[in-house]
């Protein structure tokens, strides 16, 4: 299957989403900070990014802004509890492809995740 970066400073959080998509069959790679993202991006290259917005050391912004410009971009999946519409725009515009608002459907995740691969 697919390897599956999840960013998020929660731990529940990343625990809920790694098994749920490690049940699914897929690989996952655990962050808790935008600059730690940035740093398995390199290590791992993912297929997929689940990336928080709000995070400490690096936003999510800040982790799109980074991945501004690479010549393979990675689907990014925004996955917030700050869902403003402005908020939505702007991760759209830095390139993220769906956007997600907390608290979530587990179910709706990770059958948004298989979508997003498909695609």
């Amino acid at each position: 299957m697919a390897t599956i970066l999840i960013v998020d400073d929660e731990p529940d959080i990343l625990l809920m989403l790694r098994m749920s998509l490690e049940d699914e069959g897929h690989e996952v790679v655990l962050a808790a900070d935008g600059q730690m993202a940035l740093d398995r991006i390199a290590e791992h290259r993912p297929d997929l990014v689940l990336l928080d917005l709000m995070m400490p050391v690096l936003d999510g912004f800040g982790v799109l802004e980074a991945l501004q410009g690479d010549q393979d971009p990675l689907p990014v999946v925004m996955v917030s509890a700050k869902s403003e519409p402005a908020d939505v725009e702007r991760a759209t515009n830095l390139g993220a492809v769906e956007f997600v608002t907390k608290p979530f459907d587990l179910d709706r995740v990770v059958a948004l995740v298989a979508s997003v691969l498909s695609r």
